[in-house]
This record gives structure tokens, sequence and C-alpha cells, in this order.
């Protein structure tokens, strides 16, 4: 017999990733995607903030990373209106941030495009109707 599910919790909000560029990673995040600092207990950790959620930066020192017991394939930004990705897409491409694939609109309605942060991660720009109105 299984037990009931606990309350619902409060989506996923928190994203942690080991850097190797932390200096250039964490300017991407701050500088140009506008995220605040909220708490370095030291150089080698960093807690930025958007608002609702958190992404903690942690150094990695090494020399090659340890394979990791799960692949993440990408990180998500949520845009208020559509004509927001092309504003985003044109900003960071300013910036000379590497851009994986130029925006496009979905079979669901949404439009996005991806790019790469200082590190090597994916993130992806979306706006995506059915949650672009819960901020």
């Amino acid at each position: 017999m299984s037990s009931p599910r606990p309350p619902a919790h409060g989506g996923m909000r928190h994203v942690a990733l080991f850097v190797a560029e932390f200096d250039k990673t964490l300017w991407f995040y701050r500088d140009l995607m506008g995220m605040a600092v909220e708490w370095q207990p030291d150089e080698d950790n960093v807690y930025l903030c958007s608002g609702s959620d958190n992404l903690a930066l942690h150094r990695y020192r090494g020399e090659a990373r340890p394979i990791a017991g799960q692949r993440l394939d990408h990180i998500g930004f949520v845009l208020k209106a559509a004509a927001d990705v092309d504003a985003w897409h044109d900003f960071l491409l300013a910036h000379d941030v590497e851009v994986t694939a130029a925006p496009r609109t979905h079979r669901d309605g949404a439009r996005s495009f991806y790019c790469l942060d200082p590190d090597g991660n994916m993130v992806q720009l979306i706006h995506h109707p059915p949650i672009a109105d819960k901020f």
C-alpha cells in the first residue's frame, strides 16, 4: 500500500553547477542575465537569485571533472513575451555569447533559443505561455 503524496512543492527553483570558468560564468549570470548575488560565502561559491529561483555556482578545481550520475541537458529562463526571446537573442549575440540554436516558435506556441554560458552549459531562453504569466 502506497502512502499519499505529501503537500505540493513550489516548483523546480534551484540549480547548482560545478564550473571551471567560475569568474566568466558568474559574469554571464550576474551581468548579462541580471541575476543578483544573494550570498557569496567564499571565493569558490556564489548563490544567485532572480526573484523566485536560485542558482548556485561552485568553482571546480581539478584536472578533469568527475563523471556525474546524471547529465543535465540545459537550464532555462522563462520570458514574459514571445518578442522577448528575440530581444534576448540579439542582446546576447551583441555580447559575444555563443548561440547554438536561433529563435524559433515551437508547435505548442512556445518560442525559444539556446546559447552556451562561459563554462559550456546549455541555456534556453523561452517564452512558454502556460508559465509565462506566472511572474
